[in-house]
């Protein structure tokens, strides 16, 4: 397991006027952390050494949208932001289990039985599994939602999956070279098997071959909220969005890259792992083998401008830096710049006078363009810790997430600590709309965390300034007794929060998406360098075809280093891996 609190003591929160880079990194999450690891310990193509570099942090934290955190009188840590990676992810998966398997230990992400979780949708409470268990008996599971005949009876994910199917092999030029990898079993089962070259391959030339306004249009020039009406009707979507957890699935983003995600990412056959410690500790192993590797890593140091650097300088740039702790700024040369930053912190950084030659002249209306073809898509939770697991003990519910169209959206039931039963919960995971619904009960008086048996006051006054709003938490709790209904229950009131709403700045939100009538392939592969003329370079989970996710900034990253600084492919990552466009 990495010290999280030994890593962060050795990040440097001074000031090092005039330091002299070959590389400087701006943005310690994923993409910047992996960025410099390979850059500062892999082996270029030629005899050159690795290039010197320094990451730049604005935060007093690294791990961007990795955020793990440990409630006091639990054992083990709950997730803010991201919190588990698919075993199809090339490399997280070497992370964990190859470089730093003496740090790192994989545990399974699990999604517990259906028969214990709950749906409140329209104000009908069934199980999760309610759906499957009438297919069994030959029969339809109806919902209030006025389904076309033909929907009826399906659930979300096997919905979702029917609809990727269908506009796949209506187009007959699919059906003819990829016919084989698209299986429909059973009436409710679909199979799509399509690798990542194949969908690379797919995307840009699918055609949407059902009569009506949109027939014959390329996919992507779609949105996917225009794909599912067409489908399913605006009914089918509302389900969608409503019993697939997530408003953000159901979007108007590129309805192409939409088709490939929502089946790969939530609905096929995915196994979730995390790390014991919690999920951000890949990226303090990251940040240990630079600090390991003398690579110093500034935070508290929000970069405010990079310009060419005056003649006579000794690098190609100078970055000007703003010191958070004495409000001074200094300044760093360096002959390449990596901006390894979100959307939104892109668009922060226009607002400077001058700040950037990407923003300049004629290219940068190129520049902005690029950085807008994404959606933010804005994410909250709310973490809570209870004194024990009534979840377990009155609904047997052991793992995994209960859903309905409430502003809550998801709970997640996690673990119990085995020396004194107190346990975590996460109360609400939402996203898209429902975020303004918590973000207006953002003010006002925080929730007083409590004392317990095993947890004194002191412990919970630690981290009395993280506690959600006292008004978050009654109204949290109460949609929490709705979706499962209370009685005859008694579910308690929690002794501890924690809360992060991603919307706030520098992140804008917690993942992103593609936009409709976008070539995902040339703007990602232009933002990893938008000037031929320029050493500046974008990466991140923003602009890559794993969007969401953290591995998107390493593919991202990965290819940057290879393309752009001659680095030799990662010894760790199979030869037959996929990083995408």
């Amino acid at each position: 397991m990495v010290d999280r609190k030994t890593v962060a003591d050795r990040l440097d929160a001074g000031m090092a006027e005039g330091l002299e880079l070959d590389v400087a990194i701006v943005g310690a999450g994923a993409g910047g952390l992996y960025a410099g690891y390979r850059l500062a310990t892999g082996e270029p193509k030629g005899r050159g050494r690795p290039p010197t570099v320094s990451l730049f942090e604005l935060g007093d934290r690294i791990g961007g949208r990795l955020h793990s955190v440990e409630l006091p009188g639990l054992d083990f840590y709950g997730e803010l932001g991201g919190m588990r990676y698919m075993t199809s992810m090339g490399i997280v998966t070497a992370l964990i289990q190859d470089v730093f398997k003496s740090e790192l230990k994989h545990v399974e992400f699990s999604m517990g039985d259906p028969a214990s979780h709950y749906f409140y949708l329209r104000k009908q409470r069934f199980m999760a599994d309610a759906w499957t268990q009438a297919q069994k008996l030959n029969e339809k599971f109806k919902t209030r939602y006025a389904l076309n005949k033909d929907d009826v009876g399906f659930s979300a994910d096997q919905l979702f999956s029917k609809v990727t199917y269908d506009v796949l092999t209506a187009d007959p030029a699919v059906k003819a070279e990829y016919g084989k990898k698209l299986l429909h079993p059973t009436h409710y089962d679909y199979e799509i098997q399509l690798t990542g070259p194949d969908w690379d391959a797919i995307k840009p030339e699918l055609r949407y071959c059902f009569p009506g306004p949109y027939e014959a249009r390329p996919v992507s020039e779609l949105g996917y909220w225009n794909l599912l009406t067409e489908q399913l009707s605006q009914e089918g979507l509302q389900f969608l969005a409503d019993a697939g957890g997530y408003y953000s699935n159901t979007i108007n983003w590129n309805a192409a890259e939409a088709i490939q995600q929502i089946v790969g990412d939530f609905f096929g056959p995915v196994s979730y792992r995390t790390i014991a410690g919690g999920y951000d500790q890949v990226l303090y192993a990251l940040a240990q083998a630079l600090l390991d590797k003398e690579v110093k890593i500034w935070k508290q140091n929000g970069v405010v401008g990079v310009q060419p650097a005056p003649e006579g300088a000794p690098r190609r740039y100078e970055l000007k830096l703003a010191n958070q702790e004495s409000g001074r700024e200094w300044l760093v040369h360096a002959d390449a710049v990596i901006l390894a930053m979100p959307r939104r912190s892109l668009e922060l950084l226009d607002m400077y006078p001058n700040y950037l030659s990407l923003y300049d002249g004629r290219e940068g209306a190129t520049f902005r363009q690029a950085v807008s073809s994404t959606i933010i898509q804005q994410s909250m939770k709310i973490l809570m810790g209870f004194e024990e697991p009534w979840w377990t003990q009155d609904f047997g519910a052991t793992a995994g997430e209960s859903i309905t169209d409430l502003p809550m959206r998801q709970c997640y039931y996690f673990g119990t600590d085995k020396k004194n039963k107190h346990s975590l919960f996460l109360s609400s995971y939402n996203d898209m709309d429902t975020v303004s619904f918590w973000s207006a009960l953002e003010q006002g008086e925080l929730f007083e965390p409590k004392a317990t048996s095993v947890v004194s006051q002191a412990d919970v006054d630690a981290i009395s300034e993280f506690q959600a709003p006292k008004v978050m938490v009654d109204e949290s709790m109460s949609q929490v007794r709705d979706l499962h209904g209370q009685q005859p229950y008694d579910i308690p009131e929690p002794y501890v929060t924690w809360f992060k709403d991603w919307a706030h700045e520098p992140f804008g939100g917690g993942y992103h998406a593609w936009n409709p009538d976008v070539s995902v392939r040339d703007v990602m592969r232009y933002m990893r360098k938008p000037r031929a003329d320029e050493a500046i370079h974008v990466v991140g989970e923003a602009y890559s075809d794993q969007q969401g996710w953290a591995e998107g900034a390493f593919c991202v990253a990965e290819l940057l280093v290879r393309d752009h600084f001659g680095m030799k492919p990662a010894s760790f990552i199979p030869e037959s891996y996929y990083l995408g466009w």
